[in-house]
């Protein structure tokens, strides 16, 4: 994935409606999440400040992963 890009109004309102489209978005998020955690944990002198991001990036990490399997698991696109 690439630079985080906020998500829009528009894309908010799509994903209230279809559930799959929902489940995309965060996925992609959770993507982009990881990948700044991953450069991060790389950092060739962490500060205190990096390792405090790291555990909130993954406490963040967990709670994307919760919703996107939700109670019945990933919703399956439709084709």
């Amino acid at each position: 994935m690439g630079i985080y890009a906020p998500v829009t109004d528009e894309e908010l309102t799509r994903a209230r409606r279809d559930p799959a489209f929902r489940q995309r978005l965060l996925s992609q998020n959770l993507e982009v999440l990881l990948s700044g955690i991953k450069k991060l944990r790389k950092a060739p002198t962490p500060t205190g400040e990096d390792s405090k991001q790291i555990r909130e990036g993954v406490e963040l990490a967990v709670r994307l992963a919760e919703i996107i399997q939700g109670p019945a698991g990933p919703v399956k696109p439709a084709r």
